[in-house]
């Protein structure tokens, strides 16, 4: 087939599809994303019908009689230097760093779009103004500060509840240090997005129309940024659990007895030396899985939301 025919087939196929088809059709020829959604899936699966058959009891209750056992048919994962059983703790470990994750990532591309998008709809001294304070936050090294907050504030936090489940007030200070660190590079995309977009002729029809800029900005302006927001939070979703296992790993996080990946690294650093390599595989194998997967789907979605990739079509 020559490269014209090949070109219009593509253009006809264009034509007759939705965008949202499209992007599905793009992301589909993206074999490595399509294995990221599945181990992401199972994933998921392993977290939440683990919670559901093993409790939070479960998974900090003390054996003395079985500490440092090495994985078995009662102990599939081993269990740690107090006895407790990793399997247990991985599941509601992994719970913790995806929570911290989606709300840290929500925080963020929440208050990334708004900044980025009202800089840019409304302009002069708004946007200078809004744009001298991103620039401001980026000078801000978001790991020191989270290092530094969970350091004096963590442990001080009082002991979070939530549908009968009780955190460490740690986790809070977690997801709003990576929240609020974490949303500049989305606002500095989306702004450029909105400067082209409200120059667009639905704009100044709906304008001419009587919209109000509330309903402009929030129906037509951010949902056709949604591209760029989507890619973007998910590749946020993999730097704020990375984060997160940080900051646990260097005891400034999440606080026992709440169990997150990161921390029960920290648990296992005094004991790789003394052959209980269960208790640190386990949790950096996982922790390693859950990025790559989900930078293979962001990967994909950045493929599938370009235009320009009509040829994969």
């Amino acid at each position: 087939m020559s490269s014209e025919s090949a070109t219009s087939d593509t253009t006809t196929i264009s034509s007759v599809l939705t965008p949202q088809q499209l992007i599905w059709r793009r992301f589909r020829k993206h074999h490595l994303a399509i294995w990221g959604i599945v181990g992401f899936a199972l994933l998921l699966i392993f977290i939440i019908v683990g919670s559901i058959l093993i409790s939070d009891k479960k998974a900090n209750e003390v054996d003395l009689k079985a500490r440092l056992s090495p994985p078995s048919q009662t102990h599939w994962m081993g269990t740690d230097s107090t006895g407790r059983d990793i399997f247990a703790r991985m599941i509601h470990g992994g719970q913790i760093s995806l929570i911290v994750g989606f709300l840290a990532v929500i925080f963020s591309v929440s208050l990334g779009a708004v900044v980025g998008g009202a800089a840019a709809y409304y302009g002069g001294w708004v946007d200078i103004i809004l744009m001298r304070f991103t620039e401001a936050m980026l000078s801000i090294p978001s790991l020191f500060l989270l290092i530094v907050l969970g350091k004096y504030l963590g442990r001080d936090v009082q002991t979070i509840i939530v549908f009968g489940r009780s955190f460490s007030g740690s986790v809070g200070i977690v997801i709003v240090v990576i929240g609020v660190t974490s949303w500049m590079y989305l606002a500095r995309i989306v702004r450029a997005n909105v400067l082209s977009l409200k120059e667009m002729d639905y704009i100044s029809a709906s304008r001419s129309l009587g919209a109000s800029d509330m309903r402009i900005f929030f129906r037509h302006l951010i949902p056709n940024t949604m591209g760029a927001i989507i890619v973007s939070s998910t590749l946020g979703l993999a730097g704020a659990i990375l984060n997160e296992a940080y900051v646990s790993f260097l005891g400034l996080g999440v606080q026992p007895p709440t169990a997150s990946w990161g921390n029960m690294l920290t648990s296992a650093q005094s004991f790789i030396q003394r052959g209980a390599w269960w208790m640190w595989v386990f949790p950096s194998l996982f922790i390693i899985i859950t990025i790559l997967c989900i930078n293979l789907i962001g990967d994909g979605l950045r493929d599938a939301f370009d235009p320009r990739s009509n040829r994969n079509i």
